[in-house]
């Protein structure tokens, strides 16, 4: 005789919902299996646009191993490339919120099975779905505070996300996989615009049969199973149009409520989002007045070339139209900004033909990193002294920033006070 389940959720007469079945959680599943294979190559190139092989200021997952197989050089050409990337790794994240959690209630009933492990392969989809039901809450909302810039991880959210996310993947596609012949017997059983066109007073359970969410007493229906995909595909349509206008720009950034809040931008042509003041960063005003120098150096060459800001912009300028692009998924736009192009710079430090350039802010805490030949050389990459026509603001990075098209905005760094290169 089989063990009597416990009373409450671990019994199926507990859960009544007369929509629940395979068939609903099959077409929820179909549709996360597109959304989270976006997000998951979305999120593999967003690290690789960190340039994480060139060094520990740059990379803040240490140990990745044979995690890291796929890491390239990040292009810098078209220069939106950055910023469509995030935009549809974060935008499509939170639109997935609501497709999510309905498919985490159509399948709460697993959640109770009793017994727990039937045998070893009930066992191993059980330890997947403890896998993929941990590691996608975890993702969504790392991923999701990350977004807001409330930083309250026991750790590097760089690190806790990137493994994650492989953990989550792995019990994503393990589970995928033993869900396939279920999914394609559903669809077949049922169809799927058959049954997008039953309406609440004709909704019927599935067979007992065909699976253990099928509820053994259902109650009237409330609700079809159209209807359910409607409510949840409104609540990803309500999502998108609240937080696409922070990566698309223009007039639709009035929309992007969910962007982060407290944003600090500044005034007439400067008028754009600020990461990080001033203030936060420790700038005092003597660090960067007439006594600031811009040092640069060169691995294996002379003595280092020390720069005042008048000589810099003595020196021939360059225009490029580029926008901040950011991990949040916020971009600032199109800003005009003038300056000398990194690559004179790398030829006055006696390095023609750099392999990298190490820039360090004045920034107390942070502001470094590491920057690729293909960074270094492109011809809009820029050490800006100028933004829309006027001086930078103390908040925007005077005397001196580093701009760089189709980059993650952490390395446009402010307040630059040195650059080495390297061969």
């Amino acid at each position: 005789m089989p063990e009597e389940p416990p009373p409450g959720p671990f019994r199926r007469s507990f859960w009544r919902s007369p929509v629940r079945g395979p068939w609903l959680t099959s077409v929820l599943g179909l549709v996360l299996l597109g959304g989270i294979s976006v997000l998951f190559v979305t999120g593999l190139l967003s690290y690789a646009s960190y340039n994480p092989d060139l060094g520990g200021a740059n990379d803040y997952t240490p140990g990745k191993g044979l995690l890291g197989f796929y890491l390239f050089s990040w292009p810098t050409d078209p220069d939106w490339l950055y910023q469509l990337n995030q935009g549809v790794h974060v935008t499509l994240g939170l639109v997935l919120v609501p497709i999510l959690l309905t498919k985490l209630w159509s399948v709460l009933p697993k959640l109770f099975e009793w017994p727990p492990l039937r045998n070893p392969a009930h066992a191993l989809e059980r330890i997947s779905l403890f896998l993929l039901v941990g590691g996608g809450v975890f993702e969504f909302a790392t991923g999701i505070i990350n977004i807001q810039q409330w930083y309250v991880f026991p750790g590097s959210f760089y690190t806790l996300h990137f493994y994650g996310a492989w953990v989550f993947t792995a019990a994503f596609v393990v589970h995928a996989c033993l869900k396939a012949p279920t999914v394609v017997r559903s669809l077949r059983r049922r169809g799927l615009l058959r049954e997008l066109r039953v309406d609440t007073a004709h909704t019927v359970p599935e067979d007992p049969e065909v699976g253990s969410l099928v509820p053994t007493a259902p109650a009237a229906p409330t609700i079809s199973r159209r209807g359910v995909l409607g409510f949840a595909g409104a609540g990803s349509l309500l999502l998108l149009a609240l937080s696409a206008g922070q990566s698309v720009g223009g007039p639709l950034r009035r929309t992007a409520l969910l962007a982060p809040h407290g944003q600090v931008t500044g005034s007439g042509p400067e008028d754009f989002q600020i990461n990080v003041t001033a203030a936060e960063g420790g700038i005092r005003r003597e660090d960067t007045g007439e006594h600031w120098r811009l040092t640069l150096t060169s691995a294996g060459s002379g003595a280092p070339v020390t720069l005042t800001r008048a000589q810099l912009l003595a020196m021939p300028q360059h225009t490029a139209s580029l926008a901040i692009n950011c991990v949040e998924g916020w971009s600032t736009g199109n800003q005009v900004w003038t300056g000398v192009r990194l690559r004179d710079l790398a030829r006055l430090a006696g390095a023609p033909n750099p392999g990298s350039v190490l820039v360090q802010s004045l920034q107390q805490h942070g502001g470094h990193a590491v920057l690729s030949a293909g960074q270094i050389m492109n011809t809009d990459s820029l050490l800006a002294f100028r933004v829309n026509g006027a001086d930078l603001s103390a908040d925007h990075g005077y005397p001196a920033r580093v701009i760089l098209p189709a980059s993650p905005g952490v390395h446009n760094i402010k307040w630059v006070s040195t650059m080495t290169f390297g061969s």
